[in-house]
């Protein structure tokens, strides 16, 4: 889950012409921290720091249940980015 919070993180992230640095500087965070948000190997990230990440970029973090199927916005989101 991880990986994919961060591919969209990246995906919009070069979309916006920021650089990691510039995004860490915004944020408050390092470039190090930044990159494995986007690689998902950050070893400890609290959920507000990620959310704040995700409002700056104009994202957002949603929930649904285990094993449901996609819904129709999210299988577009996905093909727009294919």
């Amino acid at each position: 889950m991880l990986f994919t919070i961060g591919k969209h993180i990246r995906q919009t992230r070069k979309k916006l012409n920021l650089s990691q640095a510039q995004l860490a500087r915004a944020m408050g965070m390092s470039r190090t921290t930044i990159g494995q948000i986007e690689n998902g190997i950050v070893q400890e990230v609290g959920v507000q720091k990620l959310i704040r990440v995700l409002e700056y970029l104009g994202l957002e973090l949603r929930v649904r249940n285990a094993g449901s199927p996609p819904t129709l916005e999210e299988l577009r989101d996905e093909e727009d980015e294919a």
